[in-house]
């Protein structure tokens, strides 16, 4: 349920929010070195190494392991947990729209990243490690403070995400920036594989199977009976982006001090954004796709972030069908880019959102309709009339193996998505606007990043069910369909827009 594949993506959404203050890199890099070479040098390689080290956390801690256990095990009442966890989210998405865009369009002002990154990685690292403590007797970290950490870790995840795009130009030179962003991409999804299969190998199948390659206890003599292996892997999160994190800041150049100050900075990223708004909202079709696109991309991420609560609340899924839904589901993802590619060279990248935004939402109603006895919402399913579909250890009822396929069809089509969108940009916006075009596609992404969360938890609370909150994710989607109606252009064919 990832978005591992490497695309080639304009120079300017590879900054993120930072593009719309691209002035001061032309100034301080001579051409040579702003251009700089298609080969990575470890400068480069060390930026994709930090991407690599820090998405496990996402992978483990938010979607499969640990956010679900809070759910299902800590609050005890899956419903009641998901309309925690869509709370704490949706307070995470208003801090970082409050914060994230001055952020992001006044880095350049405020001149060397790395102590601003450095914080917020020492910030991490012992708060996600501390999430070991949060057991599920409470007689560790409480319900309120495990969500306290939790929202501090997300929002200094969100601040690093900005920081460390900023950084890239810098790191690889504006001719090998995309194989940068695609090597990132890439360790991301590999080390979030690797996390999932240690995981489940090393905790989740000790004391399952016989199988010889599967050690008989979990390692380190880790209690199933206190959920100690969906808790470790907050240390291994922990670990993994503290470890994987040190060669940024070796070998990855900085920016040079600038002598603003802060308060200034900000004072004038704010005028920057401005600027970038007044430029953009000139060309209506581009803000149309603008707009339609903060729905579905918000709808998209609310479908990852709730698959495991959803998971584990309605189909009982323990860790190990956690782990190996992940493992499976991030591999098979790798084949939406290609799906994205192809789509939009057969139809263009606009029809080829819109196939993929109403796959995703037949998908989505297919989910809601499964439960451990029933499928589809019509086909009832007695597990003790019908003999396991296989001998293995997860997956062994036809209600579980449907509801797996159908997350599949979500993790290709929701990767699609993320390769068509970048691309239908390019078909609606002029040149000579890039920076701006898409440092307000990086402010999309975060402008209505409460609006998932935030619905899922009125219908949660509103319907008593886990199904009629996460029914709401699919209004966002349409919404963000409908609106593509109303886009000219983004078709085969590139076109000039002046």
């Amino acid at each position: 349920m990832t978005d591992p594949t490497p695309v080639e993506v304009p120079i300017a959404e590879t900054l993120g929010p930072s593009s719309v203050a691209t002035g001061p890199i032309e100034a301080e890099l001579g051409s040579a070195e702003l251009g700089g070479s298609a080969k990575l040098n470890r400068g480069g390689i060390s930026w994709s190494v930090f991407e690599g080290a820090r998405d496990p956390y996402v992978i483990l801690m938010t979607i499969f392991v640990f956010m679900p256990y809070v759910s299902a095990s800590m609050i005890g009442d899956p419903v009641k947990g998901q309309e925690a966890i869509s709370a704490l989210q949706q307070y995470v998405g208003w801090t970082v729209f409050a914060t994230g865009p001055f952020l992001g369009a006044s880095i350049d002002k405020l001149g060397p990243r790395k102590t601003w990154l450095a914080a917020t990685v020492i910030a991490m690292v012992p708060l996600i490690g501390a999430l070991w403590f949060a057991k599920p007797d409470l007689t560790g970290l409480s319900i309120m403070a495990t969500l306290g950490i939790l929202y501090c870790v997300n929002v200094l995840f969100a601040w690093s995400e900005i920081l460390h795009n900023s950084m890239l130009i810098r790191a690889a030179g504006l001719k090998g920036a995309h194989a940068a962003s695609g090597l990132a991409l890439s360790l991301g999804n590999a080390a979030s594989v690797v996390a999932l299969a240690f995981t489940a190998w090393a905790f989740a199948l000790p004391g399952k199977v016989t199988w010889a390659w599967v050690p008989a206890h979990p390692l380190f003599g880790l209690s199933a009976a206190s959920h100690e292996p969906e808790r470790v892997v907050a240390i291994l999160a922990a670990v993994i982006f503290a470890v994987g994190a040190l060669p940024i800041f070796l070998f990855t150049p900085d920016a040079p001090k600038t002598g603003v100050p802060v308060l200034r900075a900000f004072k004038e990223g704010a005028a920057d954004l401005w600027n970038m708004l007044t430029t953009v909202r000139r060309y209506g079709d581009a803000m149309a796709y603008l707009v339609s696109r903060m729905f579905f991309f918000d709808g998209m991420n609310g479908v990852l972030f709730f698959y495991g609560v959803l998971a584990a609340g309605v189909m009982k899924w323990g860790p190990l069908e956690l782990l190996a839904s992940g493992i499976v589901g991030s591999i098979i993802a790798t084949f939406g880019g290609q799906v994205g590619r192809w789509l939009d060279h057969r139809i263009g990248p606009k029809n080829a959102l819109r196939l993929e935004i109403f796959m995703t939402i037949l998908a989505l109603i297919g989910l809601l309709g499964m439960s451990p006895d029933t499928i589809l919402y019509i086909w009832h399913y007695d597990a003790t009339a019908h003999a396991p579909i296989w001998s293995g250890p997860v997956f062994r009822t036809l209600p579980s193996l449907i509801f797996l396929m159908v997350g599949f069809t979500n993790s290709i089509f929701i990767t699609a998505q993320y390769a068509s969108a970048r691309t239908a940009l390019t078909r609606l916006t002029p040149p000579a606007q890039t920076g701006a075009f898409f440092g307000i596609y990086g402010l999309s992404g975060v402008a209505t990043a409460w609006l998932a969360p935030g619905l899922v938890n009125i219908g949660t609370r509103v319907t008593h069910s886990q199904q009629g909150g996460f029914a709401s994710v699919i209004l966002l989607m349409a919404v963000g369909l409908v609106g593509l109606f109303f886009v000219k252009g983004g078709g085969r064919e590139v076109t000039q827009v002046d």
